[in-house]
């Protein structure tokens, strides 16, 4: 299991609102359960009382993400080990129906399956991903996309540390965008000039 992988766990649940375009994709039993991804046992548990709590841990992992967008890395630490402490990781081993070519179980790590909600299982699981994020990569890692109004989250996984958008659409938006205002400040300028 490739636990920093788990991060993307706390992208889905920030990217689950867009605030600035008033929007709230977390608005149902459903809507928890596609969160997890595959049917899991976590999933399973998911009801009604999640939908409230998980919109309470989403503000707080956007919080996390913007204090490192920001370049407060430590809020953003403390932020992020509230979360942990709040929901912590009880992780079991488990082998499944899953063999190896000898019969035996492959083993392998499960965070929080023990954990008696949804929500605490969500959290748990996405908190460790992003704290092996952090510790492996460097705060400076999470951003918060530069394409306005969007205000998604991202793990900047490219090598030089210069990503800036949540999408290759809000990173071509930006671009067009840009631009055209130059071309506009061209423009301008050139009849000033012809007018001067």
């Amino acid at each position: 299991m490739e636990l920093a992988l788990y991060a993307d766990f706390a992208v889905r649940l920030v990217n689950s609102e867009e605030p600035e375009r008033g929007t709230d994709a977390l608005t149902s039993v459903e809507a928890v359960r596609g969160l997890f991804g595959a049917s899991t046992r976590a999933a399973s548990l998911a009801d009604e009382s999640d939908l409230p709590r998980l919109r309470a841990v989403r503000t707080r992992l956007r919080g996390v993400f913007e204090a490192a967008a920001e370049g407060d890395e430590v809020r953003g630490i403390d932020l992020l080990n509230s979360l942990m402490i709040e929901y912590p990781v009880s992780p079991l081993v488990s082998g499944h129906d899953d063999l190896d070519e000898h019969g035996r179980p492959r083993w392998h790590m499960h965070l929080a399956d023990n954990a008696p909600t949804a929500t605490a299982n969500y959290t748990a699981v996405a908190c460790m991903g992003l704290a092996i994020h952090l510790t492996e990569l460097g705060a400076d890692r999470l951003g918060i996309c530069q394409a306005a109004p969007c205000r998604n989250a991202y793990l900047d996984t490219s090598t030089n540390r210069s990503r800036r958008y949540c999408s290759d659409r809000c990173a071509t938006r930006a671009n067009v965008a840009a631009y055209r205002a130059r071309k506009r400040q061209e423009a301008l300028s050139a009849a000033a000039t012809a007018q001067g």
